[in-house]
């Protein structure tokens, strides 16, 4: 009977296991979502994790009472191990009704996500084997407690092994880190352009790697790899002696994660596309994200040269006092656009430079914001000495940066793509994008996160600004439904044109179902990631 019972024990063993593989499995990944910032987390878990409290709270009382039962009632050896496997099978069931919704981003199992993931087995290994040694004097309720214990502070116990490898993590990114610097040091011809910005970044930075291909051998940082490791692992995987010039994106959510990149490739110029409300939560004001993008400015060597958007009323104040090149459609300081076309085919313009010279342009690209952000970029390929001429068949062959107002057709339907971090200047350039179109504009959209005490009111303003800009609007999620309705609401945009969907598909589904004999003009406005 005893080994019938240590049979028990191990099985429920590897049922405990499997629960708590299922619980911290959601974590890790949100932690990974998170960018590995514990403060992050701890806020996240505030806001997030009260449905899978909720569910394992009631899977750890049922299981106490099913324990607590077995040493009231008298049992055989048999009976008490079969109540071992009733509790064990209680307790993995609640974790499998937990387990969230399939992920838009998945796990990535990196090298960092490994280490955690074996300290994580060592921490919860130590009280199985306890659990397994102990087994013949109340192993039932000592499992119940462990359950209680661990699988529910599951989320605080992946915090527990980072801070555990904090010291490793640390001494493994300061070796990338210190080997990225060697290869840079290595390239003493390279020229390093920083691109930094609350939006606009990314598109400035593709931009500009079509236009100086025209004479330089160039590379840039892939995707959105704006973060210092991100900018380290192109370094060390990408960078190559025929390199000319290097376009390093850099993005950042606290005071000193520009200077921290800057500290790691020494940028020669930089372009500064825009200050916005952008990471409010982490930036804590809107001061303190005008001080980090500025940073950029500050790391630059005599005689670099800096680009900034003089259409952004934030970076007019924040330019007072440095020397600059600037760009712009509205301000006509420096490099400005002048007889601007806008349609659903595209964009044509003028760019007037410093010197007076002209030359026209043209782009399949919609929306001014586009426009914009290529006169950044001809700014900075012409003062890199490319010829506005020159630059003229690579600005037509300029394709929409993912996801980024980028245009889709599918029949009667076109979709406008703008569904990567959304940012209140941002969204105010697609919606002037969707009101320029011809057909059933019908706007769709999560809102805008990550904007501190001010979100409520900047999604409220969205919506009243996207009430004269589309003829049907529809909300995703719970997030900040309200706050855009609410917008709407305030400018008298008809009831039954409004939709509060509960995910994408069945925003979709609704819109689709739309009965309209024009084109549907759909724009996909910001798609919130998993942790939200």
């Amino acid at each position: 009977m005893e080994f019938f019972k240590l049979i028990c024990a191990i099985l429920a063993t590897a049922l405990y296991f499997a629960a708590t593989a299922l619980s911290l499995r959601h974590f890790i990944h949100m932690f990974q979502l998170n960018s590995y910032k514990p403060k992050v987390q701890l806020k996240w878990l505030k806001d997030n994790a009260r449905g899978f409290f909720a569910g394992h709270v009631m899977g750890a009382v049922i299981a106490l009472i099913c324990a607590v039962l077995s040493f009231r009632l008298p049992m055989s050896s048999v009976g008490q191990g079969l109540m071992i496997l009733l509790i064990s099978a209680v307790l993995l069931f609640s974790a499998i009704s937990m387990r969230p919704k399939p992920a838009k981003i998945p796990l990535k199992y990196t090298a960092r996500i490994k280490r955690l993931i074996f300290t994580l087995c060592i921490i919860y290994l130590l009280p199985a084997a306890a659990l397994i040694i102990l087994y013949d004097w109340g192993f039932a309720v000592v499992f119940a407690a462990m359950y209680v214990i661990w699988v529910l502070l599951s989320p605080w116990v992946v915090l527990l092994a980072n801070l555990i490898n904090r010291p490793i993590e640390k001494a493994i990114n300061l070796h990338y880190i210190n080997d990225a610097k060697r290869i840079l040091s290595e390239c003493p011809n390279l020229t390093v352009v920083g691109i930094t910005g609350s939006f606009g970044k990314t598109s400035v930075k593709y931009f500009l790697d079509e236009l100086l291909s025209v004479k330089y051998n160039v590379l840039k940082t892939p995707g959105n790899f704006n973060t210092p490791l991100g900018v380290v692992k192109t370094v060390r995987g990408e960078l190559r002696a025929t390199h000319d010039i290097f376009l390093c994106e850099m993005g950042a959510k606290n005071v000193g994660d520009i200077k921290e990149i800057c500290d790691i490739v020494h940028p020669r110029h930089g372009i500064i596309t825009s200050v916005g409300p952008m990471h409010l939560e982490s930036f804590g004001s809107l001061e303190n994200v005008k001080k980090t993008k500025f940073e950029l400015a500050d790391s630059l060597p005599d005689g670099g040269m800096l680009f900034l958007n003089m259409d952004d009323e934030n970076v007019r104040d924040c330019s007072k006092g440095r020397k600059f090149i600037g760009y712009g459609i509205d301000d006509k300081y420096g490099y400005h656009c002048e007889n601007l076309t806008c349609s659903s085919l595209g964009s044509e313009f003028e760019i007037v430079s410093p010197s007076g010279e002209r030359c026209a342009y043209k782009t399949k690209l919609i929306g001014r914001h586009n426009v914009v952000n290529i006169c950044g970029a001809i700014a900075a390929a012409n003062s890199l000495g490319i010829p506005l001429d020159d630059l003229r068949p690579a600005v037509r062959r300029l394709e929409s940066v993912p996801h980024r107002l980028e245009l889709k057709k599918n029949g009667k339907v076109t979709i406008i793509d703008d569904a990567y971090n959304s940012n209140p200047s941002g969204a105010k350039a697609a919606l002037d994008a969707l009101g320029k179109m011809e057909g059933m504009r019908i706007l769709c959209t999560p809102g805008m996160i990550e904007l501190g005490d001010k979100g409520e009111e900047l999604n409220r303003e969205f919506g009243a600004y996207a009430a004269s800009k589309c003829d049907f609007a529809v909300t995703v999620g719970r997030t900040n439904s309200e706050a855009i309705i609410s917008g709407l609401r305030d400018k008298n945009f008809p009831e039954e044109k409004i939709y509060a969907a509960t995910d994408l598909k069945d925003a979709m589904q609704k819109i689709y179902a739309i009965n309209t004999a024009d084109q549907k003009i759909i724009l996909l406005e910001n798609d919130l990631p998993d942790n939200y």
